[in-house]
């Protein structure tokens, strides 16, 4: 079992840039599902596959040259899933402040070598605040098969 969070920190590159001079939307939802792999596979010890990422929020735009910080955080275990909420912020190099400009939630599973699910760690939360996250990703998931199932239909 390994640690229940990690940070990833680099700079935003001028590739990264979309038509409006920001960090395209794309690379942000890249890095995001970097940081939260880390994460899992962290926490699992083995490889995990990206099953479900939900309610991604910008609030607000990454510039070129901004320091970057990726925040994972394990917040639920099933019996072979992850769920892994992740936060993104950026500040200029010289400044101190960190503005939030992303957040989602994003949802691994551990798999084996012929990517069958296997079994990880439990997660048993300490202190109020990995409580109020684990009843966060719980309520989530009871507002997805909702949701799944009004999906459906689209998708025969």
């Amino acid at each position: 079992m390994g640690t229940k969070s990690l940070a990833l920190r680099f700079l935003a590159e001028p590739s990264d840039v979309n038509f409006g001079g920001k960090v395209h939307g794309g690379m942000v939802m890249k890095w995001i599902d970097q940081g939260g792999f880390a994460c899992a596979v962290n926490w699992c010890g083995g490889y995990a596959v990206t099953v479900y990422v939900g309610g991604i929020r910008f609030f607000k735009p990454i510039h070129i040259g901004n320091l970057v910080e990726i925040r994972s955080k394990l917040i639920h275990t099933g019996k072979s899933s992850m769920h892994i909420a992740v936060d993104v912020f950026s500040k200029k190099p010289e400044e101190s402040h960190y503005v939030h400009n992303t957040h989602c939630i994003i949802i691994f599973v551990a798999v084996d070598k012929d990517n069958h699910p296997i079994t990880v760690p439990a997660f048993f939360p300490e202190g109020e605040e990995e409580i109020r996250l684990q009843k966060y990703a719980i309520r989530l998931m009871e507002l997805r098969k909702g949701i799944e199932e009004e999906m459906q239909s689209f998708q025969a």
